[in-house]
This record gives C-alpha cells, structure tokens and sequence, in this order.
C-alpha cells in the first residue's frame, strides 16, 4: 500500500468516554483523515463498523478496559478493517488482551505525531494478512477439488492436480476458478455406484 492510499481514509473511532472521542476526532482530522463514526456503545459498534466499511478503526481504553475489549471484539467481528488500540498510558496486560481479540496494533494517544506511521504500517500488514488468507482459502479450495477428483476418477494426487490445469489453461480460467468450480459442483453429481 503507497502513502498515496493512506492520505485519506475513513476512520471509525470508539470509547465509552464521548471527551476522548472529541479528542481523537481532532487528531484523526488534522492528519487529513474523515471520522466516519464515533461509537461509545459496544451493541452499536458491530453494525456501524459493518454499514460504514472503515479503512481503519481506532478503539480507546476508557475507564473499563473490558468495554474496550468488547469494541475490539465486535469490529473484528466484522472484519472489515485492522484495528488499533489507543491507551492513554502504558498497559501491557490490555494490549495483551487486545491482541488476544484481533488488534493489529497499539498507540499512545499522546504521540499522536506518530499515529499516521503506526496507521500505514497497520494498513499493510492487515493488507498482507488478507493476502495470505486468501492464499490458504484457494489452497484449500484447490485441495477439496483435487480429492474430489481423486475420488470420482481414481486418481493420484498429481494427476487429479494435472485434470485441474489442464482445464483451467483449455478454459482460460483461473486454476481456483475450476478448482470451486468442481467443489461447488460436487454435492449436484450423482454418488458413485457401489
């Protein structure tokens, strides 16, 4: 992700404390950033976070460090944006938790010089991370279809793999493309005759 992406994003803010999201609103607008919503309460911030699609979600430790975790929770519930923690001191014991429950990061709220480096670093390992979860979810993909194969045409490993290329390449497909092709296809064949 350049710096070019991250000059402008769409922010979520969350805290119980409505002072602190005053505040943060202000530091995320001078770096050039739209807050998009502000959420004090954890069964709002689910449904916001999902309607409102944030690049990035900043979550304040207010007075209740389980009311943070709890926000934390339901953004990354929703999975639509890394999360950062803002702790207004050091607390090792909630950024572990924190961590425990999907955050990407942490940040004092009183460096906020520092928080449009912390925001772009966040943003490309959560772009790596879905990189690579996609990566395992078309593995899997591939390895259901090469069972299925496997099984419907007894066949090794290399050739059901071999079948798959095979057709991707006479298609013009995408070797993931026929691969859910046939996993999505599989519970319509008939079962194979005793």
């Amino acid at each position: 992700m350049s710096h070019r992406q991250t000059e402008h994003l769409r922010v979520l803010i969350a805290n119980e404390r409505s002072d602190r999201l005053a505040l943060v609103a202000q530091t995320v607008a001078a770096l050039g950033h739209e807050v998009i919503a502000r959420e004090i309460q954890v069964k709002d911030v689910g449904g916001v976070t999902a309607r409102e699609r944030p690049d990035v979600a900043l979550v304040g430790l207010g007075e209740s460090a389980e009311h943070a975790l709890q926000l934390v929770e339901q953004i990354v519930h929703e999975s639509t944006c890394p999360v950062i923690a803002l702790i207004h001191r050091p607390d090792p014991d909630f950024v572990k938790e924190a961590s425990k429950r999907g955050v990407f990061a942490h940040i004092t709220d009183t460096e906020a010089q520092d928080w449009q480096s912390s925001i772009d670093i966040v943003l490309r390992r959560f772009t790596e991370y879905q990189d690579l979860e996609g990566a395992f979810g078309r593995r899997a993909v591939t390895e259901r279809a090469k069972g299925i194969l496997m099984e419907r045409h007894s066949i090794d490993e290399p050739a059901a793999f071999e079948l798959l290329r095979e057709h991707a390449r006479s298609t013009n497909q995408k070797l993931v493309e026929v691969a859910s092709a046939v996993v999505d296809s599989y519970g319509l064949l008939p079962k194979e005759p005793d």
